[in-house]
């Protein structure tokens, strides 16, 4: 099949509103969304700790944070693998090929990312805003909150590259989900498949949904950017 064929077949397939095609969307929209609103909160409030505070083997948790950005997702499929089936620890929970077990793999994939970028974020914060809100009588969590509506562009970054790296990535998909179809078949997971077996329209349709989705968030993050810049400027 030439390319341009490929390409005029994708763009059919997905304005024909084909039920497996917009499936394959759906599981892989619900389970990144799913993932992310787990991952977010506890990323936030671990990176804000780590940036604020002193403790004990501080330096080895940002060492540790920021090494996990390089991590394999496919090696972190092997573990949730072993972890999740019926000889390991959490076997009972019966989440292996299963939608469950697709998010816990997202959650574990985003959560570094979610952290290094808060962790970043926080550090590059004016101290003297925290030290502000102390002198003002803040609490501890209103500091908390103060600083982090500070960098929240920061976060939203974050947020945003946390999505890119979930949604984008194969290997744990593939491994904790099975790609089973109209359960745990993502988009990702599709592609590799449907270019295994020649079927390259649906593969390019796939493709060109997973990149538009990437356009959309990351444009709305610009958007923002930009009027609060704005706002900014008129004050």
């Amino acid at each position: 099949m030439h390319l341009i064929d490929a390409i005029r077949d994708a763009f059919a397939l997905l304005f024909s509103g084909d039920t497996a095609l917009w499936q394959i969307i759906w599981v892989s929209v619900k389970t990144t969304v799913a993932g992310l609103l787990i991952a977010t909160p506890i990323a936030v409030a671990c990176g804000y700790a780590i940036a604020t505070r002193v403790f004990p083997g501080r330096r080895i948790a940002i060492w540790l944070a920021q090494a996990a950005l390089s991590f394999p997702t496919v090696l972190i499929g092997l573990l949730l693998y072993l972890m999740l089936s019926r000889q390991g620890p959490w076997g009972g929970l019966q989440w292996l090929f299963s939608q469950s077990g697709i998010i816990a793999g997202q959650v574990l994939i985003a959560l570094p990312v979610l952290i290094a970028f808060t962790l970043a974020a926080v550090q590059a914060a004016d101290p003297r805003l925290g030290e502000t809100a102390v002198t003002l009588g803040a609490s501890r969590w209103r500091v908390m909150v103060t600083i982090l509506h500070e960098v929240r562009f920061g976060v939203m970054a974050a947020v945003i590259n946390g999505f890119g790296r979930v949604i984008s990535e194969v290997g744990c998909a593939m491994m904790v989900g099975g790609n089973i179809a109209g359960e745990t078949r993502t988009i990702t997971t599709a592609i590799a498949l449907e270019t295994s077996k020649g079927e390259f329209a649906q593969g390019i349709a796939l493709g060109i949904v997973l990149v538009t989705i990437a356009l959309v968030v990351n444009a709305a993050l610009m958007l923002l950017q930009g009027d609060a810049h704005a706002a900014r400027g008129l004050q």
